[in-house]
């Protein structure tokens, strides 16, 4: 019998969901007993066994709707639960609004798990939506919840983001952008091109050096890369919506899409009109021989032969 029918197996990725809603409410009992640094490593532990669960059920072919449900149900309690009960522990139990901005943070992540399974099912949606997520994901926004604390533990003094007022408006930031429809980018259809593959392996290896040896502010730095590349995946979702064209294409296709745009430039016709030459009008500025013009003909290389092929 195969690995894959294997019913211990097939358990595996379920386990591991109910180990990250575990890891996720530990931070509580952390956050109770006054150990920050242990409140944040069980909410970071939590969002580490959330991405291994479902990658782990596909790869096993052990995925299931109670699979699914265990999941949304793990991080409603280890991302909505748990930092909002864990920031209230530690700041807001003497503060009567507190609580309503720790219910409403739960009561927002909740929402936005609520949505992400509902557009799970929507069969009308783009192509290119896929590469994104609608607001800030579940782990994200557990974490980026936590960022006060992460500083608070980092430097080992309380200062002005351990306010009260500054540590509710931060949550109120952070369930706003979790049920927000701005799009952020979904890693998990990142598609790296060849060339960028060891820069890649090498910023990993540093980004594993710097949390190994500085792990709070490299968290803390991580969580303040990840809001600001909100505008850049805006634009790029904007973009996309604008072109069709570059929907289903690879990313060196995409980069010359978007160069050719940016250059003004028009595709070439793809077709020849009563046996005539196939001309194509360029801008003086890219007329020059040996200049720009090469770079434009290397960009519709691949439609020039495709064109050639046809004839």
């Amino acid at each position: 019998m195969s690995m894959r029918t294997t019913p211990g197996v097939r358990l595996l990725p379920n386990a591991i969901t109910v180990l990250a809603m575990c890891a996720g409410l530990s931070a509580v009992q952390f956050a109770l007993a006054g150990h920050l640094t242990g409140a944040i490593a069980a909410v970071a532990v939590a969002a580490v066994l959330d991405g291994l669960d479902g990658r782990l059920a596909r790869l096993l072919d052990a995925t299931s709707k109670m699979g699914a449900e265990l999941d949304s149900l793990s991080d409603a309690m280890s991302f909505g639960v748990a930092p909002a009960l864990t920031l209230y522990a530690w700041q807001l139990q003497d503060n009567r609004a507190g609580w309503v901005v720790s219910l409403i943070f739960a009561v927002c992540m909740v929402l936005r798990l609520a949505r992400f399974n509902t557009l799970l099912e929507d069969a009308d949606q783009p192509p290119y939506a896929k590469e994104f997520f609608v607001g800030v994901p579940a782990p994200a926004a557990g974490l980026l919840a936590l960022l006060p604390i992460i500083l608070t533990a980092h430097f080992g003094h309380p200062g002005w983001w351990s306010d009260q007022n500054v540590v509710m408006g931060w949550m109120l930031l952070i369930a706003a952008l979790a049920v927000s429809r701005l799009p952020t980018l979904s890693l998990k259809t990142v598609r790296v091109p060849p060339k960028a593959v060891a820069p890649l392996l090498v910023l990993v290896a540093v980004l594993a050096a710097g949390i190994i040896m500085f792990p709070l502010i490299s968290l803390a730095i991580a969580m303040v890369l990840y809001l600001l590349h909100m505008p850049y995946a805006l634009y790029r979702h904007n973009w996309l919506a604008r072109h069709p064209e570059a929907w289903e294409a690879p990313p060196r296709e995409r980069r010359a899409i978007r160069r050719q745009r940016r250059l003004g430039l028009r595709p070439p016709l793809r077709r020849r009109v009563a046996g005539a030459a196939r001309r194509v009008r360029l801008p003086r500025r890219y007329s020059h021989p040996d200049g720009p013009r090469r770079s434009w003909r290397r960009l519709e290389l691949r439609r020039g032969r495709n064109d050639s092929a046809s004839r």
